[in-house]
């Protein structure tokens, strides 16, 4: 246990928050780790002379309150102790410095249904805050829960990857969980024709990637498994973990990388938008 001492919950009021909310209970409880809960309400640019709010501050703020007070009503329905924030700002920008200020192992974030609108992109928000937070990211799709028995971690070969190893074990061997390891040879159709010489050396580094994970494992005391696919990255993890039952998958992020790549459609994005299960982004 002990993974995270402490755990940042971007709380908006939202049913996809509320559940993300109730599950980061239950994983304190688990990992005996501190909550703080934040809400962020926007700044007022305007003219203050122009509108007839005596006290357009309080007025602001009003909301975020309601929605703390919410939160609180929730801790103490399921007897959990929280610390809530009400932050006042952009609403990325104020959760990263938030979580570092508190030194939070982990932001929960919710993240809305499934259908195709919920999925197309995981919010802007979310987004930038996977992308310019040092800490993990655990985003909580409305509708599931939050385990550790059957992890899905995605393995490239890369540091990054390592890193969302090391985090699955950990938390495989705490919760006495298995682990699937999977990599993907995501290339375009006709590379297989132009260079299948290549794309034959894409799926050996490929095995050779997940039989990693899968040794470390193992020297651990862990069960694994191991699976190499082909097609686009983010639909055989999907596809993979929703038939597999997978309760959690894991994957690791380049830390702070600006927004470009990551809202132009990185794998990492498009798993959270269509994943079955809670995804767990390691930043190392």
């Amino acid at each position: 246990m002990g993974k995270y001492k402490k755990i940042l919950v971007a709380y908006d009021g939202s049913a996809s928050g509320t559940n993300a909310l109730l599950q980061s209970f239950r994983l304190a409880t688990e990992e005996k780790s501190w909550i703080t809960v934040a809400t962020v309400v926007p700044t007022y640019d305007g003219d203050i002379d122009l509108i007839a709010v005596s006290d357009i501050h309080e007025a602001m703020r009003r909301p975020g309150e309601e929605i703390l007070s919410r939160a609180n009503a929730l801790a103490k329905k399921e007897g959990a102790l929280i610390k809530t924030i009400l932050e006042e700002g952009e609403i990325y920008n104020r959760l990263v410095d938030l979580a570092e200020a508190e030194n939070c192992g982990v932001v929960i974030m919710g993240r809305r249904g499934t259908s195709s609108a919920d999925q197309s992109h995981i919010g802007s928000v979310t987004a930038r805050v996977i992308g310019h937070s040092q800490r993990d990211v655990l985003v909580v799709p409305e509708g599931t829960s939050i385990g550790w028995k059957k992890i899905l971690v995605a393995a490239d070969g890369s540091r990054y990857g390592d890193l969302a190893t090391d985090r699955a074990i950990d938390f495989a061997k705490s919760y006495m969980g298995s682990l699937m390891a999977v990599s993907v040879v995501d290339v375009p159709s006709e590379f297989y024709a132009e260079a299948p010489d290549a794309v034959d050396k894409l799926i050996i580094s490929a095995k050779g990637f997940v039989a990693a994970v899968g040794k470390r494992a193992e020297t651990s005391g862990i069960a694994a498994t191991t699976f190499v696919g082909e097609g686009e990255a983010f639909e055989v993890i999907t596809k993979l973990a929703r038939k597999e039952e997978i309760d959690v998958i894991v994957m690791g992020s380049h830390g702070r990388t600006g927004l470009k790549r990551l809202l132009m459609g990185s794998v990492a994005e498009k798993v959270i938008g269509h994943a079955p299960c809670p995804v767990l982004v390691v930043k190392g």
